[in-house]
């Protein structure tokens, strides 16, 4: 369900933000929403994903 609304930010607001730069008249608060629906989306996303694993098989002696 989480991954589901990270989607949906991410889309939403990179549509949001996208559609209105294309207006004649900007308006400023639609495109702020936007971009900040879409980083909100990002982060969410980043903080789902593990990090690099520090255990180094390779490093590891030739004893084994």
């Amino acid at each position: 369900m989480s991954r589901i609304i990270n989607i949906i930010l991410i889309l939403g607001g990179g549509i949001i933000a996208l559609y209105s730069q294309a207006e004649e008249n900007q308006n400023e608060y639609i495109l702020i929403g936007g971009i900040v629906m879409l980083m909100t989306g990002l982060y969410r996303l980043s903080r789902g994903i593990s990090g690099k694993d520090d255990d180094d098989s390779f490093i590891k002696s030739e004893k084994e």
